[in-house]
């Protein structure tokens, strides 16, 4: 999915922007291989009226083109004057944590010090800024985010972080911390925000915010008030409301997603991609960097990805209903600088085919969709920048015949 913004969205998110930049500012001066099938994570219509009513002006604008931007770059990607960065997700720094979101203490030194020597590591308020106003950044721009707030990133991965001086951001559950085992308590959240660590939102508890999407018709307005209540709180405690959130497990939907933007938030998903000025400011993505995603070799990749243009797809909505996806997606491509005839898209680790038609790019999954979360990666390598390659991810979700999704 890609939400691109129209110029009354991109102004209304500026004047949030200048708060915001101001208070991450004082905060700061206070101290995948390329394939993806994410950790494969019935039916009623009791609330689809409601839901439906939601998302229909989003798809319709989709199939318009009016959240597209009103005019294209003229020239070509330049190597030091573009809105581009990756951001990177992890969630444990342990050795005895769960292998599939973990890297332990030696591997995630060996991630910072490569981007120390090849990278600029930028607040995350930085780059969303820099997307809202259109404003470049370096060309090796970099954010480095955390899930969850476990105390292992604050024993394990906060010294080699403030060794070298780089900012950081923490998706926290506030109803978690100091409760939960494992958690950060308030006291260190406290003591590493005055240190220049970033806090934001992931919910109060981490719940999946799409159980039960079609079977209770408060669905929407129950997980927002959740949303709210975990933004209210990180407020109370930290004097901080940036209104970001990380969608717990990455999963999402459309009308969450105008929920968000009706509530002027910025999302933030689990599918991989680097962020630029056509990414939705709704979800954007970030790349994992644990567990099976954590070999530096392809990683370097990952740091040196460019975001894909893409202007429209035909396959909005990543919440799907069914296993099997009938029609085919077609994503419509600004490639001015994109190489199209050498796009390649992956699906649980196989390549899929690809039709590649001027600026449009079209594929078929043809494999069932499993219950949980699931993507597809599109790379293309860039015309003008040797080396680096655009990227693109088209996340799914499907719910189990109870409506429910798994961890």
């Amino acid at each position: 999915m890609l939400i691109t913004l129209n110029r009354e969205r991109k102004s209304s998110f500026t004047a949030l922007g200048g708060l915001r930049a101001c208070i991450a500012l004082f905060t700061l001066l206070s101290f995948h291989c390329v394939f993806a099938s994410a950790h494969l994570p019935t039916d009623s219509t009791a609330s689809e009226t409601k839901t439906e009513q939601s998302t229909s002006a989003i798809k319709d604008s989709f199939s318009k083109g009016s959240f597209i931007k009103d005019k294209t770059p003229e020239k070509a990607a330049s190597s030091t004057q573009m809105t581009n960065a990756a951001i990177l997700l992890y969630h444990h720094v342990s050795t005895q944590t769960p292998s599939s979101t973990s890297v332990t203490p030696d591997t995630f030194t060996s991630h910072m010090e490569y981007i120390a020597n090849n990278h600029t590591v930028l607040p995350l308020t930085d780059i969303v800024n820099a997307i809202v106003e259109g404003k470049p950044l370096p060309k090796d721009a970099v954010a480095i985010t955390f899930d969850d707030g476990y105390a292992n990133i604050l024993e394990n991965a906060h010294p080699i972080l403030k060794k070298l001086g780089f900012s950081y951001t923490v998706f926290i559950n506030p109803n978690e911390i100091g409760v939960a085992p494992q958690q950060l308590t308030w006291e260190e959240v406290k003591r590493m925000q005055d240190e220049g660590v970033i806090f934001a939102n992931h919910t109060l508890d981490h719940l999946h915010m799409l159980n039960y999407e079609f079977t209770d018709e408060n669905w929407l307005e129950r997980v927002f008030e959740n949303v709210e209540a975990a933004e209210k709180k990180i407020d109370s405690e930290l004097g901080v409301s940036l209104k970001y959130l990380a969608y717990p497990f990455g999963e999402y939907n459309l009308a969450l997603a105008a929920k968000l933007e009706e509530n002027g938030y910025v999302g933030f998903g689990q599918h991989s991609g680097a962020v630029g000025e056509t990414s939705n400011l709704l979800a954007l993505p970030r790349f994992p960097a644990a567990g099976p995603y954590a070999n530096l070799k392809t990683l370097k990749t990952k740091l040196n990805s460019l975001a894909m243009p893409v202007v429209h797809t035909t396959h909005a909505e990543p919440r799907v209903r069914s296993n099997t996806l009938s029609d085919t997606i077609t994503l419509t491509v600004d490639e001015e600088d994109v190489s199209l005839n050498q796009v390649n898209c992956f699906y649980s680790g196989k390549n899929i085919k690809t039709h590649v038609d001027g600026e449009k790019v079209s594929f078929a999954i043809e494999s069932t969709l499993p219950v949980g979360r699931s993507r597809v990666n599109c790379t293309a390598p860039s015309k003008s920048m040797a080396g680096r390659f655009y990227w693109y991810s088209m996340p799914f979700f499907l719910a189990d015949d109870n409506g429910r999704y798994p961890d």
